[in-house]
């Protein structure tokens, strides 16, 4: 895994796991049944920098270390002490909790686990490399300056691999007519209000989670992000151009005449109904809260599958 955030650690999480401790969770049959056959026992995560610039959160950290089965390895080289490192955990609560919990692992016993997930800093990545398949990558050991900067020691070092994953970001795409910000991949705008080159708003336009303000935040921030932005909207409302005849059954009629299968609330209960009912009948020895349907199609077929949606 190339990368040193969250979706990093949980994409590592997933491929750590034993397959039948995922049981539990809404985790697809078809992904379930592809780590059955998994011959994965180490799974290794890298960043560029140090520990003191993680950008995980600390109980997605911690819970790294209850992993049934699988033992944490973190290497003292990739622990320097310096300035500008010690500087920015003082200052910062977070990423006192998170180092500490990572120099914890520095003295933790091996327990002879089956599978390991290592955890690496202080490497970039140089160059993938293999003949047809990956067999390995390499990496540039890297230091910081006092003031931060990221430079290379000279070092390079190899790792026998056999797959790699990349989880370094997210840059958005633009939409037709739509302000972009090219250089942080954003939609421009003002506390989710899209605006125009100028800074001048543009009415009925808004924005918000990632394509607002970039990859940065869990669920919690993604919900008072999308509260600010429906405030904003909610406050424009009544200067907003309006239908001359407002009824909400207009927009369905215009998705019936498009052909498009949309599906209503009632029918996302009849879908969750019917995964329930699969996780209840399912006959591991795991109890299942539900079993997710996959294919799209299904999904939609599902859901409308009643007298409000029979043609």
């Amino acid at each position: 895994m190339i990368g040193n955030g969250n979706v990093a650690l949980d994409v590592a999480r997933i491929l750590a796991k034993h397959p039948h401790d995922l049981l539990p969770t809404d985790i697809p049959a078809n992904v379930h049944e592809s780590l059955v056959g998994s011959p994965v026992t180490d799974v290794h995560v890298f960043g560029r920098r140090g520990p003191a610039h993680v950008k995980f959160t600390p109980i997605e950290l911690r819970e790294l270390g209850d992993i049934p089965d699988v033992d944490i390895v973190v290497y003292p080289e990739d622990f320097a002490n310096d300035e500008h490192s010690e500087q920015l955990v003082a200052s910062n609560n977070q990423l006192k909790v998170m180092t500490r919990t990572l120099r914890g692992w520095l003295d933790r016993e091996p327990t002879g686990a089956s599978r390991r997930l290592h955890l690496h800093f202080l490497h970039t990545p140089v160059e993938v490399y293999g003949d047809g398949r990956v067999e390995g990558m390499r990496f540039a050991r890297t230091e910081l300056d006092r003031d931060g900067s990221l430079r290379e020691t000279g070092e390079v070092v190899d790792y026998p691999l056999q797959a790699v994953y990349r989880a370094v970001g997210y840059f958005g795409s633009a939409l037709p007519d739509v302000p972009f910000d090219e250089e942080r991949g954003v939609i421009s705008n003002d506390e989710g209000r899209v605006v125009a080159a100028d800074g001048a708003v543009i009415p009925g336009l808004y924005a918000t989670g990632w394509i607002k303000r970039g990859p940065v935040g869990l669920i919690g921030h993604t919900k008072s992000d999308a509260a600010e932005t429906i405030a904003h909207l909610l406050g424009d409302a009544d200067a907003l151009a309006a239908a001359a005849d407002i009824d909400p059954s207009d927009v369905v009629e215009l998705l019936d005449a498009r052909d498009v299968h949309y599906t209503t609330w009632d029918g996302w209960l009849t879908l969750d109904a019917h995964e329930r009912a699969l996780g209840a009948a399912d006959e591991s020895d795991t109890d299942r809260e539900r079993v997710k349907v996959v294919p799209r199609d299904e999904q939609v077929g599902i859901a409308r599958d009643s007298a409000l949606f029979a043609r």
